[in-house]
């Protein structure tokens, strides 16, 4: 590396995280609500739960808190915790999902969140949490057009007393903000351009010019469905040109194989619920 590639790429800072996780002890796939979801394919629910244990030890290994809420027999998308709500502030803004499959894992999050001490707000709107709902230098990304209904952003908005910038997603296999966009620190995002409709297109390449762009092949992987402290970031370990252009800007990218929870439509982040206090 010359003295020019030093002084251009930053040096990242990691730090400390909270989050809330799910044990996929129930995980299957034995309906439809997403393109990734085929309930003729097999699922090894064992294989889930260690893929899933090498995500969570990661997560220990980097020094985070981790906390678990009690997997549900019936609600086996209960894994993908970053659904389950949006917390900020101390203030858990809960979960109205759209299908009625996943419905009672709003409710159960919502009494987790009560029983920790968190401020429970029950939402009036349509929302799936930090699947939809991404915090960025202050600012919340909220993503619409399969899942959340943009009046959440409103009423997310109105309780977290924080801008929301509304992003319309149009390609059906990433139907939640978190699997097109990936935020790496306080400043720096990663996303897939195809992803979203021109405004949210415009949007995104002026808050965010200096962005990491990523390819169809590593979105499809769900690689930008990833958790970053500031300097580590967990990602899909397929998604190996991600990889290369993380370490290109000075980030630690941290790959695990979550193919099983894949065929559930959802990775690293689905899997991570951020708590911030």
């Amino acid at each position: 590396m010359t003295l020019t590639d030093q002084q251009i790429t930053p040096a990242r800072i990691a730090t400390k995280r909270t989050v809330l996780m799910c044990r996929p002890s129930y995980f299957t796939v034995v309906y439809r609500i997403n393109p990734w979801m085929d309930p003729a394919l097999p699922t090894d629910t064992a294989l889930a739960v260690r893929q899933w244990e090498t995500l969570y030890q990661a997560y220990v290994d980097l020094g985070f808190d981790v906390h678990l809420i009690d997997p549900i027999d019936g609600l086996p998308d209960m894994v993908y915790a970053a659904n389950g709500g949006f917390v900020i502030d101390n203030i858990a803004y809960g979960a109205s999902f759209t299908y009625p499959e996943r419905q009672p894992e709003g409710p159960a999050y919502m009494d987790w969140f009560r029983a920790e001490g968190f401020d429970v707000r029950v939402p009036a709107e349509v929302n799936e949490g930090e699947g939809d709902f991404l915090l960025v230098d202050g600012v919340i990304l909220a993503g619409m057009g399969f899942r959340s209904a943009s009046n959440s952003h409103q009423e997310l908005a109105t309780i977290s007393g924080r801008q929301v910038v509304s992003l319309n997603l149009i390609n059906p296999s990433f139907y939640h903000l978190d699997t097109a966009i990936a935020i790496l620190d306080d400043t720096n995002i990663a996303y897939l351009p195809s992803a979203f409709d021109e405004p949210s297109l415009e949007i995104l390449r002026e808050r965010f010019p200096e962005a990491i762009l990523v390819s169809e092949e590593d979105a499809a992987v769900l690689g930008l469905n990833s958790f970053s402290d500031g300097y580590n970031v967990v990602i899909a370990a397929r998604a190996k040109d991600f990889e290369r252009q993380l370490r290109e800007r000075g980030y630690n990218p941290i790959g695990v194989d979550l193919s099983e929870l894949l065929l559930g439509g959802g990775g690293v982040k689905c899997c991570t619920l951020e708590l911030r206090r």
